[in-house]
């Protein structure tokens, strides 16, 4: 069975920092593609970030770009969104996604899904 874990979500303030983790078991991580996706209420989800298989490609959507990182670490299984400067509208419950087969902006082709973790920003 696969099973994604995600975690690391909360309140921060304005301007402050949070790290996600996803920890990944029962795949074959070190050869799929990662992505974490949000959503916002009332708002469809959509893919911020992602990465391939040997972090040769990484992709990041305007509105996260400079403040978000996603990593992996093949060794461990898990892959992290480190998240800085955030603002309110970055408030949704966050995804973590894999993908057997190479990496795809298309957020409704992943293969597994995590729980989803909320991270609110608020003053």
């Amino acid at each position: 069975e696969v099973q994604l874990q995600a975690s690391g979500g909360g309140l921060a303030q304005p301007g402050r920092s949070l790290t996600l983790s996803c920890v990944v078991s029962g795949f074959q991580f070190d050869n799929g593609a990662m992505s974490w996706v949000r959503q916002a209420p009332g708002k469809s989800r959509e893919l911020i970030a992602g990465i391939s298989w040997n972090a040769g490609n990484i992709y990041y959507d305007d509105s996260v770009k400079g403040r978000f990182t996603i990593s992996r670490d093949n060794a461990k299984n898990t892959v992290y969104l480190q998240m800085t400067s955030l603002k309110p509208e970055d408030t949704a419950v966050y995804y973590c996604a894999a993908r057997r087969s190479a990496w795809t902006h298309d957020w409704s082709r992943y293969d597994y899904w995590g729980q989803g973790t909320q991270v609110t920003v608020s003053s």
